[in-house]
């Protein structure tokens, strides 16, 4: 008797756990979008200064490579979207933190610009990788390699402002990449392999 009531638990379980998997990735997404504009809107208040910001690309792009490493296998288990979480909680804390300790950048100056474009970039980037997964565009081989993409464009944004100074030909580099990576989500996002 228990037998025939645990193969359908079992069943069930296993059904579920790759709409799991596109619910927990849909958030991951959802909330990467969010951290970007906290960034983004942080810097153009002044609120945040660019090495402020800089550091927060930095942990940014440490969530974009783990949300790449869960999702290359096509699944994201529980215990990889606990850490994901976990390490999305602390960079929500630490944004917060920035923006509220008295530090103040000029959002008018040249540098503050410059991340700015970059952090808008990242919005934008992060919003077609979360439409290309939710409309099945993407699948989650797809996303994690596009999150990888992005990760390493965050990387290159946190070095570029860890002097608290961006450059034009710094920013022309992490544009190149931008646009490398904005021609590969396109090609992924109408190839014709579809999501879960």
């Amino acid at each position: 008797m228990k037998t025939q009531k645990l193969i359908p638990a079992m069943v069930l379980a296993f059904l579920t756990l790759p709409v799991f998997a596109q619910t927990a990735t849909n958030n991951d997404l959802q909330r990467d979008v969010h951290q970007q504009q906290r960034i983004e809107n942080g810097l153009k208040s002044g609120q945040l200064t660019t090495r402020e910001a800089s550091k927060l690309e930095h942990e940014e792009a440490h969530v974009s490579r783990a949300e790449a490493k869960a999702m290359k296998d096509g699944t994201m288990t529980p215990a990889e979207q606990n850490r994901i979480q976990t390490m999305q909680n602390k960079v929500s804390r630490d944004i917060s933190a920035q923006k509220h300790d008295g530090q103040v950048g000029n959002p008018n100056s040249a540098s503050s610009k410059r991340m700015q474009a970059d952090v808008q970039r990242n919005v934008n980037q992060q919003k077609r990788i979360e439409n290309g997964v939710q409309n099945g565009s993407l699948n989650s081989r797809e996303a994690a390699r596009m999150e990888r993409a992005q990760g390493h464009v965050e990387r290159k944004e946190a070095r570029a402002g860890r002097n608290g100074h961006v450059s034009a030909a710094e920013q022309h580099r992490i544009q190149r990449t931008e646009n490398r990576d904005s021609r590969r989500i396109f090609r992924q996002k109408h190839d014709a392999q579809r999501g879960v």
